[in-house]
């Protein structure tokens, strides 16, 4: 087993969205460790959130495996490059489309890209999302509670609907959902709420597309250590975070990496309509 850090880290803040090279300790998303095997050769990916901590692990494992990346990010530029770099030295295509998500028409535009950059999309990985933290269901504004649907679960259903009418049978989409779709933080009221409907939505989407031979799925990710930790959390959280789970420590991007890898993978063909919990050990109910 990896030694990866434990708390207490160091007390940290960040401005929203956060950046990774500003973290201590700096995420662990497979640069050194992962190591591919053609599971997904030939394959073209979208994964939006793609910039950084668990989207930038998806994307360097997929390029390993084999696949063509579009990188979905905000306006992360400097993240985004370093995930591109990545997916380059693995020898595979990486586009780059900066954006805002709460746009169904950026999201259209998203699925086009990728489809006329990449020659077609046959897996497409709604990772993006927007928390805050709130103690009061007082201070939690009209604006705030919309952002949160608006890039947790809307853009999810357009992404979503524009990839499906380009897939093909054995394609498949994978959703991030979270240990909050369960087990609600009342601290993230609006960001678990979307988690709980993200599941719901994963697994009713999996029973309408089945027929059409595409598979849905979702990971279910607890504490993992990402830049969305120091920029939303209170710093003295962010010191202890990740010591509630039975390991005693926050995830690693990289250490979900594998379970995104499998539900992508063809072989996988009979897997749809799971929740993949990647936990620290901690069950989800």
């Amino acid at each position: 087993m990896n030694d990866y850090p434990k708390p207490p880290f160091p007390e940290q803040q960040q401005a929203i969205p956060g950046q990774t090279n500003a973290m201590k300790p700096v995420p662990d998303h497979g640069e050194e460790s992962y190591r591919g095997s053609g599971r997904l050769e030939g394959k073209r990916a979208l994964i939006t959130g793609g910039d950084s901590g668990i989207g930038r692990a998806v994307a360097i494992a997929f390029a390993r495996e084999g696949a063509d990346i579009l990188i979905s990010y905000l306006d992360e530029h400097e993240d985004a490059r370093e995930t591109a770099g990545w997916v380059e030295k693995a020898g595979r295509k990486a586009v780059l489309v900066p954006g805002d998500i709460q746009s169904p028409e950026h999201c259209r535009n998203l699925v086009a890209r990728t489809v006329s950059d990449l020659g077609g999309i046959d897996i497409l990985v709604n990772n993006a999302a927007h928390q805050a933290t709130f103690t009061d269901i007082a201070d939690i504004s009209d604006d705030e509670w919309q952002l949160t649907f608006a890039v947790n679960i809307h853009a999810m259903f357009y992404l979503t609907k524009a990839a499906a009418a380009h897939m093909q049978p054995g394609c498949s989409i994978i959703n991030t959902a979270s240990v909050n779709s369960d087990m609600p933080n009342p601290t993230l009221l609006a960001y678990a709420t979307t988690k709980g409907a993200i599941q719901n939505f994963t697994g009713g989407l999996a029973q309408m597309l089945a027929d059409k031979g595409i598979r849905a799925n979702a990971v279910a990710p607890g504490p993992i250590w990402t830049p969305l930790i120091p920029s939303t959390m209170p710093k003295e959280k962010v010191a202890k975070f990740g010591e509630q789970v039975p390991m005693k420590r926050p995830g690693q991007p990289v250490e979900l990496a594998t379970a995104y890898v499998m539900l992508a993978d063809p072989l996988s063909s009979y897997v749809s309509g799971a929740v993949i919990a990647v936990t620290g050990a901690k069950p989800m109910l």
